[in-house]
């Protein structure tokens, strides 16, 4: 029998490249309100804590700017309007997940951007292969709490022990370790090498294809 039979992944900079986007979002919000734009490589180390956080510090003086939630509340519904312009799976995803989805295994997606967000981008790249996403919501902690992970895991009817986590970030790395679960850190996101490394991902690899031999060893 195979070590694991559940695949638990992280979204953003992990199965989607969606930085363009995130950047186009944040820069409409500040720009209604003055502020300067922000370069996509700072974007890039921005992201991964949820929007809030991305808001925070995007914006001048975080969140001591009166403007705060102006500005997160025009992301969200810039975002939910445009998060599909410039996005794109990274090759090799769907090649991967159908492998995945022929093999058996059961597939999650578990991120900290806003729930609305992650179930319609589920539903318009991976509605074939993947049933459960979870995203930041009021009612449960987001990541690195483990408390998605294992919401994710209990709707797809598996158990811990039988599960690993991919992703691309030291918050992702943080959350499997705080589930009790294998982490598998990938090169190809929004974070590097260096970082997962630092962080103790169990796994680190470049190219999707390289979860299916951890997987199946």
């Amino acid at each position: 029998m195979k070590k694991y039979d559940t695949i638990i992944f992280d979204l953003d900079g992990t199965l989607l490249n969606t930085l363009e986007d995130l950047t186009d979002s944040v820069n409409f919000a500040l720009r209604k309100y003055g502020y300067p734009c922000r370069k996509i490589s700072e974007i890039r180390s921005f992201v991964g804590n949820g929007v809030l956080r991305l808001m925070e510090l995007s914006i001048p003086e975080g969140l001591r700017n009166g403007n705060y939630e102006k500005c997160l509340e025009e992301f969200r519904s810039h975002y939910s309007k445009n998060m599909q312009n410039k996005t794109g799976m990274y090759n090799g995803i769907m090649e991967l997940l159908k492998e995945l989805s022929k093999e058996g295994y059961k597939i999650a997606i578990v991120s900290n951007k806003f729930d609305k967000a992650v179930k319609e981008l589920r539903l318009a790249y991976f509605a074939k292969y993947i049933k459960v996403a979870i995203g930041e919501s009021d009612n449960i902690n987001k990541k690195p709490a483990p408390d998605t992970v294992f919401k994710a895991i209990e709707e797809l009817d598996s158990v811990p022990d039988r599960s690993i986590y991919v992703g691309d970030s030291e918050v992702d790395v943080k959350t499997a370790k705080n589930s009790g679960i294998k982490c598998i850190g990938v090169t190809w996101g929004f974070r590097g090498r260096e970082v997962l490394q630092q962080e103790g991902a169990d796994f680190i690899i470049d190219s999707p294809e390289e979860v299916l031999k951890i997987v199946n060893s």
